[in-house]
């Protein structure tokens, strides 16, 4: 055991012999600069690899120092084909006396999840349905031609306008789940197909970008509702959260905000939308007309990845095209330039003030987002790591939402949210179907499965903010 097994990890060439480590020897690489992960009782040196890793090098990262095993095999859909770039990080294997799960997991739990992981893959429920895909993409753009064709013939009268704003929410937020199946690579057999297809729905359906999409969605499926980690409950400027947080926070004396309201300005989280979608063209466009001449140089705004949410507003390709393939480091370009864009855009914004205001869809939009999102997650545990198994830390974070037709179509099928934790590759429609095994095997080990009707759940948020916020008053007050 010892250093003598790093050089495989670091010059990227397999080590010359095995070496045997132990878990107390593992846990202590789980620093920025110093990374291992175990897989299978493998044993690779991460540190290098991390900052080139396609899911983001901080989701990576969040596994250092642990046994990765189940959170690898959850987010890839081809693990033979990524062993291939794990090999030459490999340096050693764990040391024979040592048991396959750190830090006292219960051994027989995971053993026995990864069995049931294997019989939900011999029933072939990673295979998605392209019927059902694509009829759900065509319901999608149906309505967006739907919106257009009724501004051509009925005009922008009020009553016109309210039924399209509708339309469009209701388009909106479906294409918001549909991008949702692609990021997870739920849909097509290949990884480059599903990554195609999730940079169209997102970014030209949507007007966001994939990479950020990614980069923040996967930390959170890896470590739900751990602070630091999940980056959906770092929000202290906004709210604190769980039990342990506004405790902390309130001996510290922090208050950015009348915590002990959070629970009533919750229902202002449209205002936080564009926030969590920082590339929102909308938002981008109405800052930008805002703005006096520029005297100093602007910088590039739209991410590559970005599409142009063409569906919405084909009128601006042609004023922001030269921005589609710039990089994602900012660049500068000269004052001119960016007030003859400004000009275009001011135009190009009175124009679709003519035709629609789309502000209406977004605020119904943000509130349908938000809520759908947020009743899964606020109102279970939210704490810092524990080092939980995969099955437990995800059980702790998540729970369902009863099954109708109409709970599937309004959430997206986040309604299974415990499954689609447990398994974020499976198809949304299969969900279901496993669901009955995940039951029987919480049992069996006496792991809480939460589930409620739809209205609780959206009450119960409020519930949680709430109590929460009465906790950091408390804390704030008298501690």
């Amino acid at each position: 055991m010892g250093k003598g097994g790093e050089q495989g990890g670091d010059s990227g060439e397999p080590a010359a012999q095995i070496r045997f480590y132990t878990w107390e020897e593992i846990q202590k690489h789980n620093l920025r600069t110093d990374k291992w992960l175990v897989i299978e009782r493998k044993v690779y040196n991460v540190t290098k690899w991390a900052n080139r890793h396609p899911g983001g090098q901080r989701v990576i990262s969040h596994c250092a120092g642990e046994d990765a095993t189940d959170a690898f095999q959850a987010f890839h859909i081809n693990p033979t084909l990524v062993q291939k770039f794990l090999k030459p990080l490999l340096i050693g294997e764990l040391a024979p006396g040592e048991p396959s799960q750190d830090r006292d997991k219960n051994s027989q739990l995971v053993e026995d999840f990864r069995t049931l992981r294997k019989t939900v893959e011999d029933m072939n429920l990673f295979r998605a349905s392209p019927l059902f895909f694509s009829l759900y993409l065509g319901h999608v753009i149906a309505m967006e031609v739907l919106a257009w064709l009724m501004v051509s013939y009925f005009g922008t009268g009020w009553i016109t306008t309210l039924i399209i704003a509708c339309i469009l929410t209701i388009s909106q937020a479906q294409a918001g789940w549909l991008q949702h199946d692609f990021g997870h690579l739920s849909v097509f057999k290949k990884s480059s197909w599903n990554h195609i297809t999730h940079k169209f729905v997102i970014g030209h359906l949507k007007g966001a970008s994939a990479n950020w999409w990614n980069h923040r969605h996967f930390q959170h499926h890896a470590k739900p509702n751990i602070f630091k980690k999940d980056p959906d409950v770092n929000m202290l400027h906004i709210f604190v959260l769980g039990d342990t947080q506004p405790v902390e926070y309130g001996k510290k004396k922090l208050k950015y905000l009348p915590y002990n309201h959070q629970h009533e300005y919750f229902f202002l989280t449209r205002i936080l939308l564009p926030f969590l979608i920082p590339c929102s063209h909308t938002l981008l466009i109405q800052l930008w007309s805002w703005l006096d001449p520029p005297r100093a140089p602007l910088p590039t705004l739209f991410p590559a990845d970005c599409g142009g949410n063409s569906v919405h507003a084909p009128s601006l390709k042609s004023s922001w095209k030269t921005y589609h393939n710039q990089p994602i480091i900012p660049k500068i370009f000269d004052e001119t330039q960016s007030a003859r864009i400004k000009m275009k855009l001011q135009n190009e914004i009175i124009c679709r003030k003519q035709t629609w205001n789309k502000d209406d869809s977004r605020f119904l939009e943000s509130h349908w987002f938000v809520w759908v999102t947020q009743m899964n997650h606020i109102p279970m545990e939210i704490d810092s790591e524990k080092h939980r198994d995969w099955l437990s830390s995800q059980m702790a974070a998540t729970c369902n939402i009863e099954q109708s037709f109409f709970n599937d179509w309004f959430t997206g099928h986040l309604n299974f949210q415990i499954e689609h934790h447990l398994f974020p590759t499976m198809p949304r429609h299969n969900l279901c179907k496993v669901k009955p095994l995940v039951k029987s095997l919480c049992a069996k080990y006496g792991v809480q499965y939460e589930e409620k009707p739809l209205g609780k759940a959206l009450v119960d948020i409020i519930g949680s903010l709430k109590k929460s916020g009465d906790l950091w008053l408390d804390a704030y007050l008298h501690k």
